[in-house]
């Protein structure tokens, strides 16, 4: 398919799959014409960078992962490595640390939103 189709299926910009095209994380083919011709199975990894990134993943980090999980579902691949296990792990935790620092945010705008809401 063609990078607009893409782009469509996905709701992700043209130029955002050229970015993750020049960072390794997504692979085309071309056509005569030199154009970009993606496999259907783009749409699912597409999809997987895109989690990847809103989980707070960096573009390096998630290039070193992709070749060790499948798309459809994220789950390891026949090539996946105990590093993976490792790398994912540290990923989980540093999410769990911005959740807690989070929860303390709120906790203390909820305290200044109570005591305003006293006054």
């Amino acid at each position: 398919m063609r990078i607009g189709e893409l782009a469509r299926r996905t709701g992700v910009s043209e130029r955002s799959l050229r970015y993750y095209e020049a960072q390794g994380l997504l692979a085309a083919g071309r056509t005569a014409g030199g154009h970009r011709d993606y496999p259907d199975a783009a749409v699912d990894r597409v999809v997987l960078i895109q989690e990847l990134y809103a989980a707070g993943l960096h573009s390096p980090r998630i290039a070193s992962l992709l070749p060790c999980m499948r798309d459809a579902d994220g789950g390891p691949s026949e090539v996946a490595t105990p590093r993976l296990v490792a790398d994912l792990t540290e990923e989980r935790d540093r999410i769990d640390r911005m959740i807690a620092d989070l929860r303390r945010s709120r906790d203390t705008l909820d305290g200044v939103i109570d005591a305003a809401q006293e006054r």
